[in-house]
């Protein structure tokens, strides 16, 4: 009876699996596609007027005029442009894009944002209009926000006018088959810098010659109120031109011997490069506190933001002046023959950045050898810039272990190029210094197996020289550098670069630094190009003996992994606020790190991080170290011979 109790309450209480009879969201339709670019021409000239006179507020007021055939093409979509050439990045700054308005036949025509590709706007224009009237404002930043991309490019005394952030273009066609005709108003009495070709000035409305939207893309402007033009070559092959901006007039003030270092630095790229790509080059040179910091190649300028006293405080500026050189370099390297990949045919189409590491790290090494050779740099100055990369990755990246060269080409994607927390281990954008030192191991095997007979110069005639005076781009894929490697001195060189470069590489990348006759070592003073990078960055670099980098008010701006301020416990972003009970100074904890040589007694650190207030214990004696180079005895000097001029 009980069991047949027991089975009817069973029978009563089990409920049947039932079939749920909802599976689940399925995926909504994307919207259509945005029309691929094709290479044929655009129907019409773009116009484009840039008021730039707002620079109290910081304001771009941009009015643009489109020619549209409507009867023909029907809705039209608009982009601005996502990808920074040179930046290698997706970031270009469409949150600053406020205030769009669009119109044809005097009437407002409604616009929709695509909700995929935000950087899109469609809009149906009404039947009969040939023109959109488009006017929108780019609101620059007002602070500069550093390793954000964040950075003030309009003050009282100057401004940076990149066309990448003030116009808008049709979707469907290559950016070099787009006609437009651009202007651009000025504040009264400002003079300016571009690649651009002028034809006509009015007050402060300058009219530029009808280029394509890529060229114009490519060539920016800066402005101010302080300027001066320099000549450096006008040899009538194709001009190069010297474009400085300054806060204040005294700024401009320049040597004989400053201005040839400059001239010689162009002298010695024709020697290297063996042609030019360009009808004539406008470095771009701003000297502000004011105005951010920026180095950006374009084929025929560059960007270029640096310390207010480059020249007037020449002795104190030696890490500045590998700039120009790298970014001239670019002009071969980058924009006339470029990463196959990283070409694209308009700013909204996905760059590829795998070979950065020949792109920037190849033009890192150049950056430091036409210093050199044309004396922008001493020949010492030259090897203290190398002993500190040589450090960076022989003691300052234990990243290595877990992650390739190549990878970091990535990292302008990934990171967008804001601050990451712990650099030596998440490694960042390591292809252009890294790269550096395997430029330096290859020029070096190179001199060393043909026994000076050639080097990596030969490389960059036969990869860069051909076709003078062209500057249509012609890419290159990973196949091209190696075939034209071997082409100066036959190697494993696949092996060779896929062994430093694409695979994870714990093993210090010093080999160059050995075969070019140098070993590196730490020493308790730092060489007076150390002390100048500092003063040049405003910080304190302790990072071979405590491990960290601080501002000069005690915010800890890195800290090395798994050194001895890690383990103690702090954290980038922190701030020191005192050193051993008494309140912090740079010079202070630099004499900290000397008396706890001789000391059992840790370095005691009160810390602010965030809302917390803490002790940090660091239990360091080793004493200051910083690098530099040390001749190997009865070795070549291969370095010395690298970073002679050409004759």
């Amino acid at each position: 009876m009980k069991t047949l109790l027991l089975a009817c309450a069973v029978a009563l209480f089990t409920v049947p699996a039932l079939a749920d009879p909802y599976e689940g969201p399925q995926p909504t339709a994307l919207p259509p596609p945005i029309a691929a670019p094709r290479d044929v021409a655009y129907p019409g000239t773009l116009k484009l007027e840039v008021d730039a006179t707002d620079v109290t507020r910081k304001v771009f007021r941009v009015r643009q005029t489109l020619p549209i055939f409507n009867a023909r093409s029907g809705p039209v979509t608009l982009l601005y442009p996502q990808w920074v050439p040179g930046g290698h990045t997706p970031r270009n700054q469409l949150d600053k894009m406020a205030g769009l308005v669009i119109r044809a036949n005097g009437k407002v025509v409604p616009w929709t944002r695509d909700p995929v590709q935000v950087f899109a706007f469609h809009v149906t224009p009404p039947a009969g209009a040939t023109a959109l009237d488009i006017e929108f404002q780019f609101l620059s930043p007002m602070v500069t926000e550093p390793g954000r991309g964040v950075r003030v490019i309009m003050t009282q005394e100057m401004l940076n006018a990149q066309w990448l952030n003030l116009a808008l273009y049709p979707a469907g066609y290559f950016a070099r088959r787009i006609p437009i005709e651009a202007s651009i108003r000025l504040p009264s009495g400002w003079q300016y810098g571009t690649a651009l070709e002028t034809v006509s000035t009015d007050g402060g409305l300058v009219r530029f010659k009808t280029t394509d939207f890529e060229t114009l893309m490519d060539s920016p402007i800066f402005a101010g109120r302080y300027f001066k033009r320099i000549d450096l070559d006008t040899s009538g092959k194709s001009p190069v031109r010297l474009n400085i901006v300054a806060d204040r007039p005294e700024l401009l003030a320049t040597t004989p011997e400053q201005i040839e270092h400059h001239r010689e630095m162009v002298r010695q790229a024709d020697k290297l490069y063996g042609a030019r790509h360009f009808d004539h080059y406008d470095f771009l040179l701003a000297l502000s506190d004011r105005m951010a910091g920026i180095g950006l190649e374009h084929h025929r300028s560059s960007e270029n933001a640096t310390d207010p006293e480059y020249f007037t405080d020449w002795a104190a500026n030696a890490s500045s002046r590998t700039l120009l050189p790298h970014e001239y370099s670019h002009s071969w390297n980058g924009k006339f023959r470029r990463p196959a990949d990283l070409w694209t045919p308009n700013y909204n189409v996905p760059m590829r950045d795998n070979l950065l590491w020949m792109y920037e790290g190849q033009d890192t090494y150049w950056g430091v050898v036409l210093g050199g050779r044309s004396g922008l740099l001493t020949a010492q100055q030259s090897l203290d810039a190398l002993a500190m990369t040589a450090a960076t990755y022989a003691l300052g990246r234990p990243g290595r272990a877990w992650r390739s060269v190549e990878d970091s080409t990535h990292d302008p994607i990934i990171a967008m190029r804001n601050p990451i927390p712990w650099t030596s281990w998440q490694r960042r954008e390591d292809y252009y210094t890294e790269g550096q030192l395997v430029w330096l191991d290859a020029d070096t095997l190179i001199r060393e197996r043909t026994g000076g007979r050639k080097s990596l110069d030969d490389f960059a005639r036969a990869f860069f020289g051909l076709r003078d005076g062209s500057w249509t781009v012609l890419p290159y894929t990973f196949d091209d550098i190696v075939a034209a490697l071997n082409g100066v001195m036959p190697h494993d060189w696949a092996g060779f670069l896929d062994a430093r470069l694409r695979q994870i590489a714990p093993k210090p990348p010093l080999d160059g630094l050995a075969r070019g006759g140098y070993r590196l070592v730490l020493t308790d003073e730092p060489t007076d190009y150390w002390k100048a990078a500092e003063t040049s960055g405003k910080v304190v670099n302790l990072t071979y003996s405590l491990g960290l980098i601080l501002r000069r008010d005690g915010g800890v701006s890195d800290v090395l992994w798994e050194g001895p301020a890690f383990k103690a416990g702090l954290t980038s972003r922190a701030t020191i606020l005192a050193v051993n009970g008494i309140a912090f100074d740079p010079g202070l904890l630099k004499e900290a790190i000397v008396a706890a040589k001789t000391s059992k007694a840790p370095i005691e650190l009160i810390t602010k991080d965030g809302a917390n207030y803490g002790v940090v214990r660091i239990d360091y004696h080793d004493g200051p170290r910083y690098p530099r180079l040390e001749r190997i005895a009865g070795t070549p000097d291969l370095l010395s011979k690298i970073y002679e001029p050409l004759k």
